[in-house]
């Protein structure tokens, strides 16, 4: 082929000199028809250079070569790449706008050798690449491996069309298939040009298979990912055209929107409701958030229950205290007899209300045995106070979450059970009763007395946290009320917060009260017997609390009264309607056997028998201890399922006794030959603590000096070493349990004094209460001397005798230490 104006050798010798065009972006192929639309005075210089100049065969030839950047408005020789394809200008063809369109086809590799001056155009020297043709078992299978790959290629691709996938398959020179192939791929610029200046037509196949794997895999990711987005548009699309339908067939119906009703409903609450500057805030972010989300979404769900819970909160709405003192006190007396400490410190708290406009509310702590009224009087507390009544109990609670709330990110999450009742009751300032205090329990989920400190602290409670909520609530202005049986299962730090008011059991004076203006009337109704009378005798009273019950309050009395209607209702149904008196007898007959046997003081004076006091969670009982002598080698026995205070108390006794057994006339071989037993009857019952001291030590000096104890006579008190009686407590449920079972003379320590203006006149009056300071004062007033007092100065004379001594000789012994 000639391409120049000198003959064929003359041209090859010195090489072909040709127009180069250069290109933006593109790369032009072997085989390759690529139209092109030029612009630059350089360019369209060349294009018509090249087509003045066309060879014999009347093709116009130009190099096609690429420059290195696109952006180069006027490259240089260093700017462009060396290495183009020879190429054929098919059809030129000038337009209105200066440029020109050009249709060129590629026709094979060319070097630049050299650029000619010219500044018109770029006029360079080529030398042409001769295609290597060899042939090969392994170049046939390359070409079939890449025919293989660009099928899958074509496949993934839709830009390809199909019938390129036909067009590929027919070619079977390497070389060709190379440079059609790679025409159709999305290569980065620089990649093409390697691929046009690999020579070997296998090399390029090689890099081509390479190249392709990496495309197809790409194209796979892309597939699956737009397979996905497919499927979850359609999804969406779905639900929006479902709820679309749904919206039209309520509006068909003449329903509204429920969502974007419920929206407007927030918005309107939010309009009216006072709330504290960040739960405000809170909201309209949170309602914020809510419009944007899809109203089947679990997550506006949950968003829209803390929108609610959030709204529904008293956080200013409060009831009006009524602070009328006397009518208060009216309220209190009419639901509970006694209870006199708790009655006046509410009337107190009004008091100062009343002159104060804003006291934070007392924690107050109620402290008894079950079923004195400790419940109840807090419900009464409410009603006298004007305020709304609401009660948590905290019995077997274990779980901090339950006082503080769950947070939000765990799935059916809920507020502490403080927001819970305060959205309950309605106002940010009910009496709020905490039940059972005494009774949480603490595991792996946290404790919640360490929750509860912060609850009950007036000075903290102003700005409490729920966990669920995350916004500070003022609890300042709730009436917190506790109760609990007893104080040692109270962790200290949540004891320093309350006030504690003890609420002892009541006396039998005030179970007839009871009983005769509450629980009567109250089962009388409840038993459907109300136009029926049914007259209770005293007899028929005392009957049911000393023999059928066991314990300081009222709640099983309340029952076995019930119980006696229940009968009484089934003999008018049976035997018609009549008036009933129920006395002593009747009550026996309806109730059945006694249950319990009545606490009742000795029927004689005996030995070494006395009559101590206790303390229970079920009030006062009387303890019998029992002390005796018997041939040993000088043991102490001890029994009764006594814990170590009480056995360290028994201890401590008969030290004392063996210090000061001269002065009782005691042989001292009484302590080598015999052996002394302690008992203290009801062993399975355990007893613990040390105010059995003085009993102990009493039925020891009785039994060792068989001087009788006076059945009349009980006693309590810690006793030292040194014979010094230390106070107790529960002074009053023991006053009461000695009264109860008949005791005339009841001897208390001198320390305790000050706590007899607790226990009722009433109950004064009829008992003779001794205050004693020694041991000896107690053995005075609870032996039967013929001299009380010169007891412990010399020899008791009808002691015990030892078989192998004589009788200790009588000394003057000197006062009490």
């Amino acid at each position: 082929m000639f391409f120049g104006r000198d003959d064929k050798k003359e041209a090859q010798k010195r090489g072909l000199t040709v127009p180069l065009l250069p290109l933006r972006d593109i790369i032009v192929f072997p085989h390759m028809v690529v139209p092109l639309f030029v612009g630059r005075e350089k360019s369209i210089a060349a294009l018509k250079d090249a087509m003045a100049h066309k060879g014999p065969d009347d093709k116009a030839v130009i190099l096609l070569a690429a420059q290195k950047k696109a952006k180069t408005n006027d490259p240089s020789p260093d700017d462009i790449f060396h290495f183009g394809t020879m190429g054929h200008v098919i059809q030129l063809l000038p337009l209105p706008d200066g440029t020109v369109k050009v249709l060129v086809e590629g026709v094979r590799r060319a070097k630049v050798k050299k650029f000619h001056p010219n500044d018109a155009f770029f006029m360079v020297e080529v030398e042409e690449v001769e295609e290597q043709t060899e042939k090969s078992v392994e170049l046939e299978a390359l070409v079939r491996s890449v025919h293989s790959v660009f099928e899958a290629f074509v496949k993934l691709n839709k830009r390809i069309p199909p019938e390129m996938l036909m067009q590929v398959a027919s070619i079977d020179d390497p070389a060709r298939l190379a440079d059609t192939i790679v025409a159709h791929l999305s290569l980065k610029l620089n990649d093409k040009q390697a691929l046009l200046e690999t020579e070997s037509p296998a090399k390029r196949l090689e890099k081509l298979y390479e190249l392709m794997q990496g495309e197809i895999e790409i194209l796979q990711v892309e597939k699956k990912i737009r397979t996905r987005v497919k499927k979850q548009m359609e999804k969406t699309q779905k639900e929006y055209y479902l709820n679309e339908q749904m919206q039209a067939i309520q509006k068909e119906l003449g329903e509204r929107d429920e969502f974007k009703n419920e929206i407007q409903e927030i918005e309107e609450k939010l309009k009216n409701k006072r709330m504290s500057k960040e739960a405000t805030l809170k909201v309209k972010k949170e309602l914020k958030k809510l419009r944007m989300m899809s109203p089947m979404s679990a997550e506006a769900t949950v968003v829209r229950n803390y929108i609610d819970w959030i709204i529904s909160l008293p956080w200013y709405d409060e009831t009006q205290d009524r602070l009328d003192v006397t009518e208060a006190e009216t309220v209190l007396n009419e639901d509970h007899y006694g209870l006199k400490k708790p009655k006046e410190r509410i009337l107190e708290y009004l008091a100062v209300q009343q002159l104060v406009k804003k006291l934070k509310g007392p924690v107050l702590c109620f402290v008894g045995p079950p079923g004195v009224g400790k419940t109840s009087l807090a419900r009464s507390i409410a009603r006298a106070t004007g305020r709304k009544f609401v009660r948590l109990s905290l019995g077997g609670v274990r779980d901090e979450a339950e006082i503080r709330g769950h947070r939000r990110t765990y799935i059916g999450a809920m507020p502490g059970k403080l927001i819970q009742s305060l959205k309950k009751a309605g106002s940010n300032n009910p009496v709020f009763l905490l039940d059972e205090i005494d009774k949480m329990s603490t595991d792996f989920r946290g404790d919640p007395s360490a929750a509860l400190l912060e609850v009950l602290d007036p000075e903290q409670n102003h700005n409490f946290n729920d966990h669920y909520l995350d916004l500070d609530y003022d609890l300042s202005k709730v009436m917190f009320i506790c109760t609990a049986n007893t104080m040692h299962n109270i962790p200290g730090p949540l004891q320093d917060r309350m006030e504690v008011i003890r609420i002892a059991g009541y006396t039998e004076p005030e179970k007839l009260s009871i009983a005769r203006r509450y629980l009567i009337p109250k089962e009388q109704e409840a038993n459907g017997l109300s136009d029926i009378k049914v007259d209770f005798s005293n007899e028929a009273l005392r009957t049911i609390i000393h023999r059928y019950t066991r314990e300081s309050g009222v709640r099983s009395l309340e029952r076995e009264i019930g119980g006696v209607y229940r009968k009484i209702a089934r003999d008018v149904l049976k035997n018609g309607k009549r008036d009933i008196e129920v006395d002593r007898k009747m009550a026996m007959k309806f109730l059945g056997t006694p249950r319990y046997r009545y606490g009742v003081a000795e029927r004689e004076d005996q030995v070494g028998i006395v009559t101590g006091l206790a303390w229970t969670e079920l009030g006062g009982e009387i303890l019998t201890t029992e002390a005796t002598v018997m041939p040993g080698k000088g043991k102490l026995i001890i029994t009764g399922k006594l814990g170590e205070v009480m056995q360290e108390s028994a201890q401590a006794a008969m030290s004392y006794v063996r210090s000061r057994a001269e002065r009782f006339g005691i042989d001292r071989k009484v302590f080598e030959n015999y052996d002394i037993h302690v008992h203290l009857p009801e062993g399975a019952i355990p007893k613990d603590g040390p105010s059995a001291g003085v009993t102990i030590c009493t039925a020891l000096v009785s039994a060792l000096t068989r001087v009788l104890i006076r059945r009349d006579v009980a006693m309590t008190g810690e006793i030292t070493l040194r014979g010094r009686v230390l106070p107790i407590g529960g002074l009053k449920e023991k006053t009461l349990a000695a009264h109860r079972a008949g005791i005339k003379t009841v001897l208390i320590p001198k320390a305790n004094k000050k706590d007899l203006k607790d226990i009722p006149l009433k109950i004064r009056k009829q008992l003779r209460i001794v205050p004693v300071e020694f041991v000896d004062d107690v053995l005075r007033e609870a032996l039967v001397l013929e001299k009380p007092e010169e007891f412990g100065r010399k020899p008791v004379s009808d002691g015990l005798k030892l078989p192998t001594t004589t009788e200790t000789p009588s000394s003057p012994a000197p006062a009490p230490v």
